[in-house]
């Protein structure tokens, strides 16, 4: 299972390789199991500030392996539960990622992609939902947690899918190359900042509103530099 999911350490940067390049990475059980107990460990990894994630070959992931839906009761309970557990893993992750989109990413690749906090795609870099057209709703809440609102729901309800060069103008993505200057900028970065406000974009996608992110950095400007906290009529309603 482990050949399935690649790992490459350069000093804090943990670069992580779908490694199923003849089924174009599609999401097997086994490679969702694989990479979610990759995530899960570097994750609480303290010698990792930054995951950067892409496929072997040429395409990033091509979405779930269809080959493997349907089968009994249990076969499709661990169906579902090996998807819940990948794609939480990486939505729960509490190290900054970055998506290494080096060809299409589509379906379930192109959820993988928005779950992840930052998004470099490569010239040949594709991205879409075409699952919709097969009967298979796509993963709006990804969508709405990475994109504008009418992004999302123009991507999810069309399946339509885009380039590189449209998926930087929508904000899918925010540069165009190869990723790991992105991936080496945030593991360089010190990593008591960046874990910070990683903290801080799960809170908002926990929910969290505007006001209450504001108290949260309000505390934590109080604690780093008075060490106290903050007097109540500071909190920012938090």
């Amino acid at each position: 299972m482990t050949d399935l999911v690649l790992v490459a350490r350069e000093g804090p940067a943990a670069l992580v390789t779908l490694n199923r390049p003849a089924k174009r990475n599609a999401l097997s059980i086994d490679l969702r199991l694989a990479l979610a107990e990759v995530l899960e460990a570097l994750s609480t990894d303290p010698g990792v500030s930054a995951i950067g994630l892409t496929g072997a070959g040429s395409a990033f992931c091509a979405g779930m392996d269809v080959t493997q839906f349907g089968g009994d009761e249990a076969h499709k309970r661990v169906l579902v539960e090996s998807s819940v557990r990948c794609f939480s893993a990486l939505a729960g992750c509490s190290k900054p990622t970055v998506a290494l989109v080096n060809g299409p990413a589509l379906a379930g690749g192109f959820a993988l992609a928005l779950l992840c906090d930052v998004r470099v795609a490569a010239p040949e870099a594709r991205f879409g939902f075409p699952e919709v057209g097969r009967h298979i709703p796509p993963s709006y809440a990804a969508a709405a947690w990475a994109l504008p609102p009418a992004v999302a729901r123009d991507l999810c309800l069309t399946g339509r899918t885009i380039d590189a060069g449209e998926a930087l103008s929508l904000g899918v993505v925010s540069r165009i190359g190869d990723g790991r200057g992105a991936l080496e900028e945030i593991a360089g970065a010190p990593a008591a900042a960046t874990s910070e406000v990683k903290r801080r974009i799960l809170l908002e996608r926990k929910g969290a509103s505007g006001s209450q992110l504001m108290g949260v950095e309000i505390r934590a400007l109080y604690l780093a530099l008075v060490g106290e906290e903050p007097p109540t009529s500071q909190n920012g309603g938090f």
